[in-house]
């Protein structure tokens, strides 16, 4: 249940990520697209362990 809810703030946080990165700008490279999808993900990652605590 708690990887779940992980998983769930992971895509929150990278939608919202991806958001904010489309308002800021108009129109990206593909590169920078998977770039922006990569450190979103990593990110997200970080986020959604640190917020529950899963660091061991």
């Amino acid at each position: 249940m708690i990887r779940l809810f992980a998983a769930i703030l992971t895509g929150v946080f990278c939608a919202s990520l991806a958001f904010v990165v489309d308002m800021i700008t108009d129109a990206l490279a593909a590169w920078q697209v998977v770039s922006i999808a990569a450190v979103s993900g990593f990110l997200g990652s970080l986020f959604g362990n640190t917020v529950l605590g899963l660091w061991k």
